[in-house]
């Protein structure tokens, strides 16, 4: 039988109170899709909201000028449709699948960590010693989840995410609600990174962080290395 991999993306499309367009980085979801699906896994989305994905129109240039992956993404009948149509987070059994992939994007930083159907989601999937893996905002949607025990799933793990200096070298430091960094550490996260805008992810056991879009691939490898499917 397949894999299944359930993405897990923001249903928030707004910088905070700026009015500014954010949602998820276009490639940070396409470039893990694909390996996924040309890996031979079976690979569904889902939101806090259910229903469109926000894509941040930093991310998106005209079909043709984008990452080969990206454009792919835009132009797929199968893929399109998906992402017009995510189900509710709530509504999902996360045990039914192999692992779960948060894509980043800042729109991950305003909804992941308040909402009780990503919380269930993951602690479901951590419990059954399933794969938790994100890329650069997406650890956002792991920062609320405990495990049986009742300590944060970060605790104690070597873990990844975009990191407090490239959050200031965008100048989102006072915009964003919190330092990924910063709360990764305060939940006992042993946090590591790589250089600024270069390709950096950690697995530690089930859980596979990456530190920003450069990551992208990497931690899908990864996934899929611990999925036995490479």
């Amino acid at each position: 039988m397949s894999k299944r991999i359930l993405m897990i993306v923001t249903s928030h499309d707004r910088m905070g109170d700026t009015g500014k367009p954010t949602g998820i980085w276009a490639e940070e979801l396409a470039a893990p899709y694909w390996a996924f699906r040309d890996a031979g896994a079976e690979v569904d989305l889902a939101s806090p909201q259910g229903g469109p994905v926000p894509l941040d129109p930093g991310s998106v240039k005209p079909v043709g000028q984008n990452e080969p992956a990206v454009d792919r993404f835009l132009t797929d009948e199968t893929t399109q449709r998906l992402a017009a149509s995510t189900r509710r987070v709530a509504e999902v059994d996360a045990a039914g699948y192999d692992a779960l992939f948060f894509p980043g994007g800042h729109g991950t930083m305003w909804d992941l960590p308040h909402d009780e159907g990503v919380k269930r989601a993951v602690e479901t999937a951590w419990a059954a010693g399933k794969v938790v893996a994100a890329v650069c905002h997406g650890p956002a949607g792991l920062v609320s989840a405990r495990t049986p025990q009742g300590r944060s799933i970060l605790e104690g793990r070597r873990v990844n995410g975009f990191t407090d200096a490239e959050e200031h070298e965008v100048g989102l430091a006072q915009t964003v609600p919190f330092l990924l960094e910063r709360r990764m550490r305060e939940l006992g996260g042993l946090f590591e990174h790589g250089n600024k805008w270069q390709a950096y992810a950690v697995r530690d056991g089930q859980l596979i962080t990456g530190q920003n879009p450069q990551s992208s691939a990497l931690v899908a490898r990864h996934v899929l290395e611990a999925l036995g499917m490479t």
